[in-house]
């Protein structure tokens, strides 16, 4: 069996090739630039632009199983379906969100490239067996939003912190994408995956001020000045700041959807918020 993984050299591509190199998985890598030194030795990579489909040919042979990141692959998903079907692949596994069924204008990934609408529809339209991971906010924005200001001081500023999350630990979303691609009985499944409790942006503050032994403090701000602030600091673009304090706003005081796919998959408890900060905690750290 051999699998190949789209946006191979990104945060959850690039540890899902490691993980299935060393099960011994045939492991094929694709992005747009891979360096020889990037992955295991036992991976095959093939540097390849995926606005033009059928550039991947070359790469397909002998694949049964395509993994669809949704930004490496957003620019035309449906081609891409159609050129896999055609040169022998057989499963197809897409990467989604919670909030892909939302108005396409509520959804603050789109501004970041993400087209996880077009991308189910590709896939549950081509034909073959597929599967699609659901999964909730990452616990990797956490540190976009928090960490700099920790790693300064005792104080968070931020809009919402009555908004919930239930933010997934992102080693949770890559044990499940890598039992879903090798084991085919989750074929025709559309999997949620959340981290195990809902959690405010308040509660939250509160939990990497407890994991680091630090008291943290949050304090309030208006969204604009934290859009702002989140285009300054983080690089992203301002109509992605604006859809998220949106987003944020109509999804106040309300607990985040919660789900158990983690547990059922990999027969073991989502990861929690707090052993997140823990395995991340070089990043909150005060600088000297």
């Amino acid at each position: 069996m051999t699998v190949l993984i789209t946006g191979a050299t990104g945060s959850i591509g690039r540890p899902l090739v490691e993980k299935l190199a060393l099960r011994g998985v045939r492991v094929r890598a694709a992005a747009r630039t891979i360096q020889s030194c990037d992955f295991p030795a036992s991976v095959r990579y093939v540097n390849v632009d995926l606005l033009e489909p059928r550039a991947l040919i070359p790469a397909l042979d002998g694949v049964e199983t395509l993994f669809l990141h949704p930004r490496a692959v957003a620019a035309n998903p449906v081609e891409l379906a159609s050129v896999a079907a055609a040169h022998g692949v057989r499963r197809l596994v897409a990467l989604s969100a919670l909030d892909v069924d939302e108005e396409a204008g509520l959804q603050p990934s789109r501004f970041n490239g993400d087209r996880y609408r077009e991308i189910e529809e590709a896939v549950t339209n081509s034909g073959l067996s597929w599967t699609c991971i659901r999964a909730s906010s990452y616990a990797t924005l956490i540190m976009e939003l928090f960490a700099a200001q920790i790693r300064v001081g005792d104080v968070v500023r931020g809009p919402y912190p009555t908004f919930a999350e239930a933010p997934v630990h992102e080693q949770d979303l890559v044990d499940v994408i890598a039992r879903v691609l090798v084991d085919s009985d989750l074929d025709g499944r559309r999997i949620e995956l959340t981290g195990p409790q809902s959690l405010s942006h308040r509660e939250m503050v509160d939990i990497v001020g407890m994991v680091l032994g630090r008291p943290l403090r949050f304090v309030e701000i208006p969204p604009r000045i934290a859009a702002d602030e989140l285009v300054a600091t983080c690089g992203v673009q301002s109509e992605f700041a604006t859809a998220l304090m949106a987003r944020c706003e109509r999804g106040g005081n309300q607990p985040a959807t919660v789900a158990d796919d983690v547990q059922k998959v990999l027969g073991c408890p989502a990861r929690t918020f707090a052993r997140w900060v823990a395995d991340h905690g070089a990043a909150f750290r005060l600088r000297a």
